[in-house]
């Protein structure tokens, strides 16, 4: 029973969301499905595991809520400033918009190569990309999977050097640098780019003779700003804000490593160490600058800024109650006994590797918890095994990027939110950028690895 309920809440979970189901009523109740079958506390399921735990919804809410907040606002204000469309416009006259994808996909990368949250990544290139998609008449659904691609696979798990979360646990956990595995990083990254771009660029040109195009959604009137008649902001002003955010965001991890005790050198200890309140001050800071920059927003900023907040709640919640059930999740007998399943296999070493932490990171709806509950618990019988730490932190950063984005992930519900496209809309493109492409890409690294080639 323990096992069929936890196996069958995430199945109920992830066909209630392809189903359109409201996302928040599913989380909560597959939730009560594994308290019940897995014989947990139902109070202490519900009011800790779900809601106040390390993996708890509210826990997650209100680490996270300035950061949605500040994105929302920052969004809304590029948008009705017309900022975001003037910088679309500029890419389109020179680069053509039928590269609206390429575009995406290599600012996204730059982003969260460049330490920017995947959550404010989404933030920040909507606007810009609804005008895009709408200049190429391009089907949203595809914008999606650019944002996935740029923003949730090669520069998150693959690239040497890039300072994700899911980098950072593996190397705080292995006494690794950022670089472990740096040609596997580097493989592995080129892979998933190229299959990545390749399915969209596929993708968009059936569209198009399809006769598929964009159809904006209800918010995004709002959002993507005026049509060709309006006067636009001149780009380099319109650019400012996000250069704004960018420089603030990544200016002190180019300062290095803090010394002293002046203003300066606290901080960038602060910003180090605040992975959430830096990037939020940073887009209030672009908020700001807006606001002070166009006219357009400047009478009625705090109105503006009150509806953007309000954009942040829905993408906030329903985010939450999924990485709840996770929460849940991992408090399970069955949940144990699954991690330990992969351990005393009698797969090869690689094989299990992977399976174990594509496991955890599948059940959990998270790459970053996944691998971190596989570096406490696993990880130090892999290394027993004779897998090198540099391999182990590749391998397994790379592996939680894969069963992780599986319908029931936060951050592929947070992004289909924000884009107000439903599972059933979109997650097909989605699945294959994060899922499919990702977990082909690890393979064909482990191969690599297993013929000697590390």
């Amino acid at each position: 029973m323990d096992y069929i309920g936890l196996i069958g809440s995430v199945t109920l979970l992830i066909w209630m969301a392809l189903r359109g189901i409201d996302i928040v009523f599913a989380a909560l109740l597959c939730s009560v499905i594994v308290i019940v079958t897995n014989g947990l506390p139902l109070a202490r399921g519900l009011g800790e595991y779900f809601s106040l735990g390390p993996l708890g919804a509210f826990t997650f809410a209100g680490r996270f809520f300035l950061l949605f907040a500040a994105g929302a606002v920052f969004g809304r204000l590029m948008g009705e400033s017309h900022a975001a469309a003037s910088v679309a416009m500029a890419l389109v006259r020179r680069l053509g918009a039928h590269r609206a994808l390429w575009i995406t996909v290599l600012a996204c990368g730059l982003l969260t190569y460049g330490g920017v949250v995947v959550f404010v990544v989404i933030f920040a290139m909507y606007p810009l990309g609804l005008r895009l998609l709408r200049e190429a008449d391009i089907p949203k659904r595809l914008f999606c999977g650019a944002i996935a691609l740029g923003a949730g696979t090669f520069t998150l798990t693959a690239l040497p050097g890039t300072p994700s979360i899911q980098n950072v646990i593996s190397a705080s956990a292995l006494d690794t640098d950022l670089f472990a595995g740096g040609w596997l990083g580097l493989m592995g990254g080129s892979i998933m780019f190229a299959l990545g771009m390749w399915y969209l660029e596929t993708q968009r040109i059936k569209a198009r003779q399809r006769g598929e195009g964009f159809v904006p959604g209800p918010r995004d009137a709002a959002i993507s700003g005026p049509g060709d008649a309006s006067p636009l902001p001149p780009w380099p002003l319109a650019i400012l804000p996000i250069a704004v955010v960018l420089s603030i965001i990544i200016t002190p991890r180019l300062l290095g490593e803090p010394t002293g005790d002046g203003t300066l050198s606290t901080v960038l200890r602060f910003a180090a160490t605040e992975s959430v309140l830096w990037p939020s001050f940073a887009l209030f800071t672009g908020s700001l600058v807006s606001v002070l920059l166009f006219s357009s927003v400047r009478r009625h900023g705090l109105r503006l800024a009150g509806a953007g907040t309000q954009d942040a709640i829905l993408p906030l919640i329903n985010t939450a109650a999924v990485i709840g059930f996770g929460g849940v999740v991992t408090q399970t007998q069955g949940f144990a006994d699954f991690t330990a399943l992969a351990l005393e296999s009698s797969l090869p070493p690689l094989v299990s590797l992977f399976g174990s932490v594509s496991l955890v990171s599948a059940l959990t709806g998270s790459a970053s918890g996944g691998l971190q509950i596989f570096m406490q618990s696993l990880a130090p019988a892999y290394l027993e095994m004779g897998i090198e730490p540099g391999v182990l932190h590749r391998l397994a950063t790379m592996a939680s990027g894969g069963f992780d984005s599986l319908p029931h992930c936060g951050a592929v519900v947070a992004m289909l939110t924000i884009t107000q496209l439903s599972h059933r809309e979109a997650y097909r493109d989605v699945g294959i950028i994060t899922v499919v492409i990702p977990v082909f890409a690890t393979l064909v690294v482990m191969a690599l690895v297993a013929a000697g080639l590390s």
